[in-house]
């Protein structure tokens, strides 16, 4: 393949920055990827990303489009002691109900996000022409006088007495995540900044990691209630190493699981379904709960903007962040680093207009699925279009049949990783599966607290 340039410069060593700087490498003669941390051999939290000490999935597409550009890394998390499972075979509850186990053949992968992070850092280090400047400040950008091009990067070293020095590059890509500072620079460069559109959920993640036992998942991956209006606390409880388990508790609008060790117990007890509180009670912590707030999901809209800087591109959480409920962002990182590599293959210098158009188009699934869940939580701010409120009350139809039939929920889980688009539901065959068992919109189920004898979890059908 032809170089595209002398040198690419990835701001921002997470996912995202690390899936791009893969595949750049193909089309540049040098990738020098910044980061104000040090990533390179960290298989644990670092300061500059608190959010991955909590539960994260590489669901179904995301691990695919891994293992096309790392050939042989399932192999490798595995004999490291990762979980992967089908997607479809986790115990999994919507609305107070278990869904019908499936096998999809759509593989989870349930790393730490550290740990997964480590891997695929190492194997983009390992790349000859790829070279990460750890602990390095980005001070901003570089333009030619008439600012429409980026022509480098200002840097300096987080260490004592370092100077400001300048990256010459062919090509900028900013994947610095929801923090990103490119509006900013481009109010700074005379370009206007990119609209918004939020949507805020007022979410928070408070998480506690335990000592496994086999008793607690009985053959399953993960023990998943996820949120619904009706029962607004949820959580992912589920397997990440060979004796480790993580509880991650979800919280929306504000009512936040608590980190202290007691009332992070009484927020188990109060989800819908007991199978979680009856594995954690009296199981053995390895460490204190900890918090972290996700006030809104955000979409810059770049691809709407009339003017924006040659040889500078945006990726990655830079460009949309998601509800991280959804087990979306690896996934998402994934595929945008795919729509980069479509472009370089063109043989130019990827053009921004048209780059952010595809992003946005790549973009638009996911965020219509997180969004538009989001927006069937009634205290949730947002627009709820027609194609939203119909959309909700289909999906709760779905839910409640793949509660029936277990071919639902192979065709809800396609979607939810993000291998077929939310057409595929609205298909005859898979409707006439949803109307045989739902033709109006069920009422949720019950919790278990609604049980009528103290002693009705023993026998709770979930």
């Amino acid at each position: 393949m032809s170089q595209l340039g002398a040198r690419a410069v990835v701001l921002g060593g997470s996912m995202g920055g690390v899936l791009a700087a893969r595949v750049l490498a193909e089309s540049y003669a040098e990738v020098v990827v910044v980061e104000r941390d040090k990533v390179l051999g960290v298989s644990t939290p670092r300061r500059g990303a608190p959010h991955t000490v909590h539960a994260h999935g590489l669901h179904a597409r995301g691990h695919l489009i891994l293992e096309e550009l790392f050939p042989g890394i399932t192999d490798e998390l595995r004999a490291a002691g990762v979980p992967t499972g089908d997607l479809g075979e986790m115990r999994w509850f919507f609305n107070g109900r278990k869904i019908q186990p499936a096998r999809t053949g759509l593989l989870s992968v349930t790393a730490p996000r550290p740990v997964l992070e480590n891997h695929v850092r190492n194997r983009v280090a390992a790349i000859p022409n790829v070279t990460f400047m750890e602990e390095c400040d980005v001070l901003g950008l570089v333009a030619t006088d008439d600012r429409e091009q980026i022509v480098g990067v200002r840097v300096q070293a987080r260490t004592a007495n370092a100077e400001a020095e300048v990256l010459e590059t062919d090509l900028v890509v900013d994947a610095t995540g929801r923090g990103s500072r490119t509006p900013a620079w481009l109010d700074e460069l005379g370009y206007q900044r990119p609209e918004e559109e939020r949507v805020k959920v007022g979410l928070a993640y408070t998480t506690r990691h335990y000592r496994t036992r086999p008793e607690m998942f009985d053959g399953v991956q993960s023990i998943n209630p996820v949120a619904s209006p009706a029962h607004p606390r949820g959580a992912f409880f589920g397997q990440v190493g060979t004796d480790l388990c993580i509880l991650s508790l979800t919280g929306l609008l504000g009512d936040y699981p608590p980190t202290d060790p007691e009332a992070f117990l009484e927020f188990v007890r109060s989800l819908s379904v007991p199978d979680v509180y009856e594995a954690v009670r009296d199981a053995e912590a390895l460490d204190d709960p900890v918090s972290f707030r996700f006030p809104a999901s955000v979409r810059r809209r770049y691809e709407r903007l009339l003017r924006f800087p040659d040889r500078y591109l945006v990726i990655g959480d830079a460009f949309c962040s998601f509800n991280p409920v959804y087990g979306q962002g690896m996934s998402v990182a994934a595929i945008q680093a795919m729509t980069l590599r479509s472009h370089l293959r063109t043989g130019r210098s990827p053009a921004s207009s048209p780059f952010f158009a595809d992003l946005s188009r790549v973009i638009d699934t996911p965020w219509d699925i997180s969004a538009g869940g989001d927006l069937d939580f009634p205290g949730v701010e947002g627009r709820r279009t027609l194609k939203v409120r119909v959309g909700n009350a289909y999906m709760a139809r779905l839910q409640y049949a793949a509660t029936k039939d277990p071919e639902v929920t192979n065709g809800f889980m396609r979607v939810a990783g993000l291998m077929d688009p939310p057409e595929a539901l609205m298909r005859p065959a898979m409707m006439r599966r949803v109307f045989r068992h739902a033709i109006r919109r069920p009422a949720p189920g019950p919790s278990w607290h609604d049980a009528a004898t103290p002693g009705a979890a023993a026998s709770w059908p979930g």
